[in-house]
């Protein structure tokens, strides 16, 4: 199956990638209200414009253009460098994501177990209801919701 990959941004500014199966696969989602930022959850969700990249000069890929004479090069992060800035912090999170234990539906009676110290300490995920959420919460061991996006064991 191939994916289109979109870039996103939400109302908020933030921009970053979304994949699906077609152009009327993400705008089904969009009207339907299932698209949300992962940065701030803002469910205000747009395209981007976005075309080809275009090569105009003959100098080979890479290769910087010299600066004007006195001229000071100056580091303001444009739409392109913090679009790729967002894509390396969003890869890192897979990673992060990637090199933890999938505990499933047990999550909440195996991050009971961590804290009470009956068993090891580790980087854990899985599902846990609202509820579950919560009385975690008011027992002092924090948790952070993942986008499903982030995990790949939900997409195989």
């Amino acid at each position: 199956m191939s994916l289109k990959v979109f870039d996103l941004q939400c109302d908020s500014g933030h921009v970053f990638e979304g994949w699906f199966g077609s152009l009327e696969n993400y705008e089904s989602q969009r009207e339907g209200g299932l698209l949300s930022c992962p940065v701030c959850g803002s469910h205000k969700v747009d395209k981007k414009l976005s075309a080809p990249r275009v090569n105009t000069g003959a100098r080979p890929e890479g290769e910087a253009r010299a600066p004007a004479q006195g001229a000071m090069p100056v580091a303001a992060p444009g739409g392109a460098q913090m679009a790729r800035l967002q894509a390396e912090i969003m890869r890192q999170v897979r990673q992060m994501v990637r090199n933890t234990e999938n505990v499933g539906e047990r999550f909440a009676d195996e991050a009971r177990r961590m804290h009470a110290g009956e068993t090891e300490e580790r980087a854990i995920r899985g599902t846990a209801t609202p509820q579950e959420r919560e009385s975690l919460a008011q027992e002092g061991i924090a948790v952070m919701p993942i986008p499903d996006f982030l995990d790949d064991d939900r997409l195989q």
